[in-house]
């Protein structure tokens, strides 16, 4: 027999009998929600699954674009800029108080209660155009690690000169069927053990990609580097040069972009330390972590490859043996992917549930919960608009995902268009509100100084993409395989 009571996915509603008994107090935090059970640990896994992404293994092609002097610097400034800017977003979770004010739930609640009017639609119209297309390029991005497994055996029987053409499509269809079971998981709050696995995940094929590349080098053979990265006139044309600095420099800015999930990951956290100490602390540890994998990566794969490094060099095949490690490689990236996903879909279905649930709140196909018990698996809470809302959803970045392969892309003008209102300004200007720091003096002067270099960054990085959409459009053609 069901048991139905009334909830969104991300709030359930106080019984007066659970008051009476004194169930605020132990089992509900001081909003009235469910008490949290967030640490440093989760804290930290949910930072590292949504930072480390597949792209460490590409930040090789990043370097060689600007080479010894230039990448490394690029990569440390903006793993500074990164945590930074993440330590100011983690003050504003509460407010006006960051310790003891009141708590807002999603970013686009904290630029509500900090500087309101327009800015507000700025930032979720930011905010879930990235997500959305993060989870579109994420599909895209496991089934070519998939389909990359089955090229590593092909040419392994065959050789490096077979042919081993591969549709992605199938494993696109095998990557949405998981995500539409793992959508069901309510909320951010019972994720932690998902990213925790994928975290596990980066480390392994970050570390696989970083032992080829070491052992590559230690082969002997000498790679062509420079202090400059890739050659003019040798390598490349100037224009070419000039496109690909645009580019390189828009992905290790975007690599460590994470705050379109911060706020979500910091209203996971128990009251106790304060959520905004143990977010920095987190913070500090995802990006340093980041940072050191970024590096070793980067660095040992442009030593490695040269001013050649491919793309990405497990699923570009930069390496062919041993083969099994390169499957085991593209496999654990597959699986990071997979939770990595839910990091960046979670706040989309929170957003679009909680509105559905405020805005029609009488309608039970929407905030009617299900107890529904499983044998041998316990109680599990079924929600039909979240069923069909979350499934709906999973189905589409599916089906763009097919439609459009290049969709990467155009992921990266999307990246730059959203990195420099979510990671820099709003965060800049809501500490300067929250802080009340005055106008013109040194403090706010170095802020808006930051503001306005990374909105130049931003802006190179979109030419740079839209430049390349543009190549891969001219080569595109639907449903190649």
């Amino acid at each position: 027999m069901s048991k139905e009571y009334q909830k969104n996915s991300m709030y359930v509603e106080k019984s007066t009998e659970t008051l009476e008994n004194g169930g605020l107090q132990k089992n509900f935090d001081d909003d009235g929600r469910p008490k949290r059970t967030g640490t440093l640990l989760t804290a930290s896994a949910h930072i590292v699954t949504a930072v480390i992404g597949s792209g460490v293994l590409s930040l090789a092609w990043a370097i060689a674009q600007l080479g010894w002097v230039a990448g490394p610097a690029v990569l440390m400034a903006f793993s500074f800029i990164t945590y930074f800017t993440s330590t100011l977003l983690a003050d504003c979770y509460r407010s006006p108080d960051p310790v003891s004010g009141k708590r807002n739930y999603t970013y686009m609640d904290v630029v509500r209660s900090h500087l309101g009017g327009v800015k507000v639609h700025l930032c979720g119209l930011a905010q879930y155009a990235n997500l959305v297309g993060v989870t579109i390029g994420y599909t895209i991005t496991a089934s070519i690690s998939m389909v990359a497994v089955k090229k590593s055996n092909c040419y392994h029987e065959h050789g490096h000169h077979e042919k081993c053409k591969i549709s992605n499509i199938p494993f696109m269809i095998i990557f949405a069927a998981i995500q539409l079971v793992l959508s069901q998981i309510p909320n951010f709050h019972k994720l932690s053990w998902l990213s925790i696995l994928a975290a596990v995940m980066s480390f392994a094929y970050s570390s696989i990609g970083l032992g080829l590349s070491i052992a590559k080098i230690a082969g002997g053979g000498h790679a062509r580097t420079s202090l400059t990265g890739v050659t003019v006139g040798v390598d490349v044309s100037g224009s070419e040069k000039v496109w690909a600095t645009f580019q390189a420099i828009g992905d290790i800015a975007f690599a460590y972009a994470y705050s379109t999930v911060l706020i979500e990951i910091q209203d996971t956290l128990r009251s106790h330390p304060p959520e905004n100490k143990v977010m920095k602390r987190a913070s500090l540890f995802g990006v340093s972590t980041t940072t050191l994998f970024y590096v070793l990566c980067g660095c040992a794969g442009y030593a490695a490859f040269g001013n050649d490094a491919p793309g990405n060099f497990l699923t570009g095949f930069g390496f062919y043996e041993p083969f099994w490690l390169i499957d085991f490689a593209n496999v654990c990236i597959a699986i990071h992917l997979i939770g990595a996903y839910q990091v960046f879909g979670q706040p989309l279905f929170g957003f679009v549930e909680t509105y559905c649930g405020e805005r029609w709140p009488e309608i039970e196909f929407i905030t009617t919960e299900h107890v529904v018990k499983v044998p041998c698996c316990g109680e599990f809470n079924i929600n039909l608009f979240r069923l069909v809302w979350r499934s709906a959803y999973v189905v589409l970045t599916a089906v763009t995902a097919m439609i459009l392969p290049f969709f990467n892309a155009f992921l990266g003008l999307i990246g730059a268009a959203s990195f420099y209102p979510l990671t820099v300004y709003f965060p800049v200007e809501m500490y300067i509100r929250q802080a009340n720091i005055p106008k013109y003096s040194f403090t706010w002067t170095w802020l808006k100084i930051l503001s306005w270099v990374c909105l130049v960054v931003s802006l190179v990085a979109a030419a740079g993409s839209l430049q390349g959409l543009a190549s891969e459009l001219k080569t595109y053609k639907p449903f190649k395989t």
